[in-house]
């Protein structure tokens, strides 16, 4: 079965025991932007995948959720930021870039802003790391590793956990782990062992952190950043604190228009 991959540094805790350790030799890992692998999802691409939180929105009817994992944060994210050359109340008709590497913090800022701080700048697709300069914008959202390594000076810099939280009241849920209906029944014990594989995984970032943080590292050997309070930051546990802040979520996004609206959360048995 084919088994997605994000391709950032928050995603590795999940992969380390497959990666490092015991591979999962019945599944093909393919690594890609979120973005990617929400349309890999789309077009059945995929078996199994982390995907956008608010992809699940158009996909609601052909996948399952598994229960227990998600990528999320309680306030500060320090990956998912909008650099902008003035505050963020004054971006009313400003050209703001949005990241085409996901789906989830594009409607995350589209909420702020509008239910919020009462502003509707023009959205400007750009590449996952954007330049303000170059590419003539007043303000950009930047995702994931592009976002920890960053290295053009801007006057402000906002983190939409920490926004969001100050906002809302909630956590964000940026990814959650899709089945496709179709492969429950074609590729059980394999599922099962992605599960158990992600629970070791996990189990790693506990017993052996220092170790786990080493091999990150070296993985992504061009982020200069402290990994170690990166991964103290995320969540990456799907408790039913989290699955209230995404139902919170998907309530917003679809009374504004942003995402279909979404009905009862579905999780594999």
């Amino acid at each position: 079965m084919r088994l997605g991959y994000i391709n950032y540094l928050n995603c590795y805790p999940f992969y380390y025991h497959t990666l490092e350790k015991e591979p999962l030799p019945d599944a093909e890992i393919v690594p890609g932007y979120p973005s990617e692998l929400n349309k890999m999802m789309v077009q059945g691409e995929l078996d199994l995948s982390p995907i956008s939180a608010a992809a699940y929105a158009d996909i609601q009817k052909k996948v399952v959720l598994l229960p227990d994992f998600c990528l999320s944060s309680v306030g500060y994210v320090r990956s998912v930021i909008l650099n902008s050359k003035s505050p963020i109340e004054y971006l009313h008709n400003k050209r703001v870039g949005l990241s085409s590497a996901s789906e989830t913090s594009v409607v995350l800022l589209k909420i702020l802003l509008q239910n919020y701080y009462k502003v509707e700048p023009v959205y400007v697709p750009t590449q996952p790391k954007p330049s303000l300069k170059d590419e003539n914008l007043d303000a950009a959202l930047i995702i994931g590793n592009e976002a920890i390594t960053r290295t053009e000076p801007v006057a402000y810099t906002y983190d939409l956990g920490d926004l969001w939280m100050r906002k809302t009241g909630f956590p964000v849920v940026f990814a959650v782990f899709a089945v496709q209906e179709s492969a429950i029944n074609k590729y059980p014990s394999q599922i099962h062992a992605i599960v158990n594989s992600y629970h070791k995984s996990l189990g790693c970032l506990e017993c052996e952190r220092e170790l786990l943080i080493q091999k990150a590292a070296e993985k992504y050997p061009d982020i200069q950043y402290d990994i170690h309070a990166y991964y103290q930051l995320l969540q990456y546990k799907f408790t039913e604190e989290m699955k209230d802040a995404l139902r919170f979520y998907f309530r917003l996004a679809g009374e504004l228009g942003l995402l279909s609206q979404v009905g009862t959360l579905k999780f594999l048995t």
